[in-house]
């Protein structure tokens, strides 16, 4: 336990043999239960995680004074296998159910990979244990310290994931969205619908959309990035196209449901009139170029004026998206474990909850130490 809550963590991985044996047996001691989830790997990672897990299961008993097969019946470390591969989201989400089924107060998401040092789990969950946050996530990118390991196109693309899931999510303050160090409460977990969201590599940025729209406060905890000779599952070339749809749909349902859905606010009108009188504006401005019957500079002056108007007014909405979000991101320094550094007042929120019942998730076999 931790802060006397029942801490869960969950371990996805995929084809990690060599890193997910390590991430198991350094898990910190006040952990309740591991739930390690291997998303229908192809190398050794199954066995490596069934023979970590039988190892620590077995420490965990000889320490209570219980014996092997009580280590059996309550085991440390579950072990989920899925019989095929379902994406990186689904791990986590199978974890998730396993965790809420167990009755966990907190789960906590660790990689496979090794990229996340088990040292600072801690300084994850404390913003959820304390009541603080409802999520809590690792950022890399706080300081140049932290990110100086990151590969310049990582960071790029990190840099510019930011800046579209902040528009995305509404959580304008976060950084480092795609960063899978994460902590969240058992409430949390019933609220955002998880079972519903995103199965591949954008779940995180889902994730972000449903804790948005149920006004949930989340906390930045920055950390140091650890890369090691592990390599990437991800391919590029589906997954910008993929997530970039995701957050254009998550943006557009985010508006719907908080800015009309659940009581209207004309920042939903600037955001309209902005895109449609810029794009007219633009339209116009081509019009004018291609036709000799007009005046292509009068022509174009009128839509440069126009276009500017549509760019004041969709300016006009992100200022109003800013202001109704403002206070819940909460940044946590790295560097003072204690010290949670308050963005803003995280204003009350204890009412107007959207709240979904856990639908339940499925895998093909669920065990302390065998199929």
């Amino acid at each position: 336990m931790y802060d006397g809550q029942t801490i869960g963590v969950v371990v996805p991985a995929h084809n990690e043999a060599g890193h997910v044996g390590t991430v198991i047996e350094t898990m910190p001691a006040y952990v309740d239960r591991i739930y390690a989830v291997d998303d229908a790997s192809t190398d050794g990672t199954w066995d490596e995680m069934r023979a970590s897990a039988r190892r620590v299961n077995a420490g965990t008993a000889a320490a209570r004074g219980a014996s092997n097969g009580d280590a059996e019946r309550e085991p440390r470390v579950v072990t989920v296998r899925h019989e095929r591969n379902r994406g990186a989201g689904a791990a986590v989400k199978t974890g998730y159910a396993c965790a809420l089924e167990d009755g966990m107060d907190v789960t906590a998401v660790m990689d496979g990979d090794g990229q996340m040092d088990p040292s600072r789990l801690d300084r994850i969950l404390e913003p959820v244990t304390s009541g603080d946050a409802t999520y809590s996530k690792g950022n890399r990118l706080a300081s140049r310290e932290d990110y100086e390991s990151m590969s310049a196109w990582r960071l790029f693309g990190n840099v510019s994931l930011t800046l579209l899931t902040r528009i995305s999510s509404g959580y304008w303050r976060l950084s480092d969205p795609q960063n899978g160090f994460t902590a969240i409460s058992n409430a949390g977990l019933r609220t955002i619908g998880f079972e519903r969201l995103y199965d591949r590599y954008g779940f995180l940025n889902h994730v972000l959309f449903a804790l948005n729209v149920n006004r949930e406060p989340i906390a930045d905890v920055s950390h140091p990035a650890v890369y090691g000779d592990e390599t990437s599952g991800i391919n590029y070339w589906t997954f910008v196209p993929r997530v970039s749809f995701l957050l254009g749909r998550s943006f557009l349902e985010r508006l719907a449901r908080s800015y009309v859905v659940r009581r209207f606010h004309p920042l939903v009108i600037c955001y309209l009139l902005g895109v449609t009188v810029a794009l007219t504006g633009v339209a116009g401005g081509l019009y004018a170029l291609s036709s000799p019957a007009v005046d292509s500079f009068l022509g174009g002056m009128v839509s440069v004026a126009v276009g500017a108007l549509g760019g004041l007014l969709l300016v006009l909405g992100l200022w109003f998206d800013v202001s109704e979000n403002e206070g819940l991101v909460r940044k946590v320094s790295y560097s003072r474990r204690h010290e949670i550094e308050h963005v803003d007042d995280v204003p009350d929120v204890s009412s107007g909850f959207e709240v979904y019942q856990d639908g339940g998730t499925t895998a093909a076999s669920r065990d302390g130490d065998s199929e």
